[in-house]
């Protein structure tokens, strides 16, 4: 049994989305990837509709099981962080009308993942989601990159994945990197 997934990596200026399939024993098809683009020069509203639009069309056409968008939880930046919460909000609201499952995933569970690595270079990241759907070259821009990465991270998720056998180094290594971060937070 496959697992369709949308990865979304949310951006106001630029939101990476991508569609992955992930069967059981965790391999992981390509289906499709695109960067939404909006120019900082329109309305915010008009901004947030028209990236909302392109994504329930996204949603409606690949139907997917789950939705995964990259959570960030701390930035420099408060008007990236804030375009960010934005589209997100947006995305999680998509799909709960929808009735499909939602996972956050910070980037580093999401290089955790694809790399074994939660400190992995953005190239590092983008040369094994090339290598994991079989692709030529590495997505661009590194939005698309990484969503497909969100996609499949959220595929490979223990949860999603235990009924398969054992884990792969990168799933230990996340779990891991979860499992500290949880203990981090408790105290």
């Amino acid at each position: 049994m496959s697992r369709r997934i949308v990865g979304i990596d949310p951006g106001l200026t630029r939101c990476g989305v991508a569609v992955v399939e992930v069967s059981a024993n965790r391999t992981a098809k390509f289906i499709a990837v695109d960067t939404i683009r909006t120019s900082p020069n329109q309305d915010l509203a008009k901004r947030i509709n028209e990236i909302s639009i392109q994504i329930e069309a996204l949603l409606d056409e690949h139907k997917p099981e789950i939705v995964a968008i990259e959570r960030v939880f701390a930035q420099q930046n408060l008007r990236t962080v804030m375009g960010t919460a934005q589209i997100s909000g947006v995305v999680m609201l998509l799909a709960e009308r929808r009735g499909i499952a939602i996972q956050m995933h910070t980037p580093t569970e999401v290089k955790a993942a694809v790399t074994g690595s939660g400190r992995a270079a953005k190239l590092q990241v983008g040369n094994m989601v090339a290598k994991i759907l079989g692709l030529t070259e590495i997505p661009k821009p590194a939005d698309s990159a990484d969503a497909l990465a969100i996609a499949i991270t959220a595929g490979w998720r223990p949860s999603v994945v235990a009924s398969a056998g054992e884990l792969t180094k990168a799933q230990v290594a996340w779990q891991s990197a979860e499992a500290a971060s949880k203990k981090k937070r408790s105290h």
